[in-house]
């Protein structure tokens, strides 16, 4: 008995020191970052909190139903073949005309004003710290489209998942990236990852700043963070408003429907162009992410023109079928008069008042 107990000691300190020593996990807040926190209405006993009560409900049941689920559905959650990615257009990329580019899930490259903008920048193979287990991206590997693209004037991370603060993505990019946006607390990873603390900037919901002519501006979500078991909580998440002369844009980060949308229209509103969080549901996390129908309506609550659904289409991180939110998301625009664009990973799209486009059901040929 001793020398099994004496096995499983020996395993949990393997296993913290793996925690404590992979980077990928990234750094935490010190006590006097803490400290700095304290007098924040978000901040609550050494953690972030949301502006809504929220619950993930994980009850032995639950966990069972959701490997039932898995093993039920798992020819739905994937696509039958990779993903096939559109040809960059960098020619039209490096120009001066505002546009964007999808490359799957809520990463975004943006052109507004002539400045070029990533938006969670997450271009690994797997959403996890190691990459053997964890969701595998459903195109082939798109980290080495950092090597191509232009200087980058700022990043804009909306909190410190996997799925969306990317260690392969950062270190690449950090070197060809002038500056860093980020939630409160997000910081203490980037640092830990080589980029200099001055190249960041940290921004706690409603904090509103000018970089290089733009309006930059976090905005609350009803999520939560952490990259591992003990840092729950002790970053801050959200959304971000990007205002420039041409292009009012809104991204959503992810969260959960809720008052705090209504209160971004009536502050920054209308957007020509809202990046809206709208897949990857579950009804045991309802209150931390969106279904389509809810993505839609956020869309009209913070008074955008044009809609995309984003946080589908690389990643298998719940239970449904991977084109379940797109579909539901183009009839609930329809029911709603909603103008929605779906381009194709690796598409570019021009803000120049040509929106919408088409409806081009591209995902239909990879079921």
């Amino acid at each position: 008995m001793i020398y099994f107990i004496l096995l499983v000691l020996a395993g949990c300190d393997a296993l913290f020191m793996f925690l404590y020593m992979h980077p990928a996990f990234g750094g935490n807040p010190s006590k006097a970052e803490k400290e700095a926190y304290q007098g924040l209405a978000n901040f609550r006993n050494g953690k972030f909190i949301n502006p809504t009560a929220t619950k993930i409900s994980m009850s032995p049941s639950d966990f069972f139903s959701m490997i039932k689920e898995s093993l039920s559905r798992a020819k739905e959650t994937n696509p039958a073949d990779p993903i096939p990615v559109s040809k960059i257009d960098w020619s039209f990329i490096n120009s001066k005309e505002d546009s964007f580019t999808w490359f799957g899930h809520s990463a975004f490259l943006l052109s507004m004003d002539n400045k070029k903008i990533l938006i969670d920048p997450m271009l690994g193979p797997v959403a996890s710290p190691v990459s053997f287990v964890g969701s595998k991206r459903y195109s082939h590997d798109l980290l080495p489209l950092i090597d191509s693209m232009p200087p980058i004037d700022a990043v804009f991370l909306t909190h410190d998942h996997y799925d969306h603060l990317d260690y392969p993505s950062i270190r690449r990019l950090k070197n060809k990236v002038e500056h860093f946006f980020v939630p409160n607390g997000v910081g203490v990873h980037l640092i830990r990852w080589g980029v200099p603390k001055e190249k960041i900037s940290e921004l706690n919901w409603w904090d509103e700043t000018k970089y290089k002519g733009l309006t930059v501006a976090l905005t609350p979500s009803q999520h939560f963070s952490g990259r591992g078991p003990f840092n729950r909580d002790t970053t801050l998440w959200g959304g971000w408003v990007i205002l420039g002369q041409q292009t009012r844009l809104y991204t959503s980060g992810d969260g959960g429907y809720g008052d705090h949308f209504k209160e971004i229209g009536k502050k920054y509103g209308p957007f020509d162009l809202t990046l809206i969080e709208g897949g990857q549901y579950d009804r045991r996390w309802e209150s931390v992410h969106m279904i389509p129908e809810q993505a839609v309506q956020a869309n009209q609550d913070v008074l955008g023109k044009t809609m995309m659904l984003m946080h589908w289409g690389a990643f298998t991180l719940a239970y449904h079928s991977w084109t379940d939110p797109i579909e539901r998301a183009i009839q609930a625009a329809e029911k709603e008069g909603v103008q929605l664009i779906a381009p194709k990973i690796g598409d570019t799209v021009r803000l120049n008042g040509e929106l919408p486009m088409p409806h081009i059901p591209w995902w239909k040929e990879r079921k």
